[in-house]
């Protein structure tokens, strides 16, 4: 084999032999595919994909480079990367390297030269499995790597957020000249840069915390309104997010939650959820705000979803009032978004923050900021 060859390996015996993208190496994750023709750098950043191989569905990537200015957080995220034609050379006034230098730079190992359509194909019909990137010195038979993929961790049962949380509390403000008109706790579970900042242009003024944070600091705080972020898991392991939130409720402080936060919220309420075949990961799909009848082509990354009766309003098993869907997927009929009657509290499972991509759900921080007003 070249010293360039990479292997990709399913956990269902299928491989696909490319070339090394980035760093060489051994990466093994859940294999997902986003549908997101650009937004590349929010897609690596973004710590929803912690542990998770990205397969782009878009053939050519690269092209705009690596800038300093659009990075959701600290860090690339993916535990590997596969593209079909990466770009030769950046060309955009804002790019200050290449992807592939980045990948390289942070060691996410990636696989370049193969047919991602067809992956995606796979990946359709046979749903998102474990798998493996596979270059360099850790090459081997294929047998061998296969017994690698089929003893790595699955996704379901698995607790990450706390894995990518910030280890200390940090504060957004408004802009100079905007005056502060509230204050709001954002439980960082894997949040992206981009929603305090939006949060701030409202005049909130925006404490981030750890996951870690208990529901007793959060409301000594004395918040006008509490946010549970985006970020990556089995929503169905995390019992200790789904405590916190349950008392946050009970002393009747408003509540948002994004995408991971929109699962929390769901199972803080009593209800189920549950792993999709492949999940919602891109910046194309459509939402109806069934308050309104729009429809919204929204930003997704998420594998799992809320298991909550669709027609109207249902009790909330654990107690805490009426509760109806309020956004649906327009493709499968997903809950996206959730809404109670009874106390302060909604949440959608999109990314209304999303860059780049659509900006059509961002009225939802005005509405949280009335739900604040409200309640005050």
């Amino acid at each position: 084999m070249s010293t360039d060859t990479a292997i990709l390996v399913l956990e269902d015996g299928q491989t696909f032999e490319g070339r090394a993208y980035g760093a060489k190496g051994q990466t093994l994750g859940e294999i997902v595919f986003n549908t997101g023709m650009t937004g590349y750098q929010e897609t690596l950043t973004d710590p929803s994909y912690h542990k998770q191989i990205v397969v782009m569905t878009a053939p050519h990537i690269g092209n705009t480079g690596m800038n300093d200015e659009d990075p959701e957080s600290r860090q690339i995220w993916v535990a590997g990367y596969v593209v079909r034609d990466p770009a030769r050379r950046p060309s955009n006034w804002r790019s200050r390297r290449s992807l592939d230098e980045v990948l390289e730079r942070e060691g996410i190992v990636g696989l370049s030269g193969i047919d991602t359509r067809q992956l995606t194909r796979i990946l359709r019909s046979s749903g998102v499995m474990r798998a493996g990137i596979f270059s360099g010195s850790a090459l081997a038979p294929v047998d061998e790597l296969l017994e690698r993929v089929r003893s790595a961790d699955a996704m379901e049962g698995s607790s990450l957020a706390r894995e990518v949380s910030v280890p200390a509390e940090y504060t957004v403000e408004p802009p100079e000249g905007t005056p502060v008109r509230r204050h709001v706790v954002a439980v960082d579970l894997g949040i992206k840069a981009m929603t305090p900042e939006l949060m701030a242009q409202r005049g909130m003024r925006v404490t981030v915390v750890p996951a870690t944070t208990t529901a007793e600091e959060i409301l000594a705080k004395k918040p006008d309104g509490v946010f549970f972020s985006n970020g990556p898991g089995d929503p169905g392991a995390d019992d200790a997010s789904v405590e916190t939130l349950r008392k946050v409720l009970s002393a009747g402080v408003p509540f948002f939650g994004i995408c991971y936060g929109n699962q929390i919220l769901g199972r803080a309420l009593g209800y189920g959820t549950y792993k999709l075949q492949f999940g919602h990961r891109g910046i194309n799909q459509p939402v109806v705000d069934r308050s309104t009848g729009k429809v919204e082509i929204t930003a997704h990354n998420h594998g799992f979803a809320v298991d909550a009766p669709l027609e109207g309003a249902s009790d909330s098993p654990a107690g805490f009032g009426k509760v109806r869907v309020s956004h649906v997927n327009l493709n499968d009929n997903v809950v996206e978004g959730l809404e109670c009657l009874d106390i302060p509290a909604f949440s959608v499972q999109y990314h209304p923050e999303a860059a780049a991509g659509p900006h059509d759900a961002g009225y939802l921080f005005d509405r949280f900021d009335a739900l604040m007003e409200a309640k005050n």
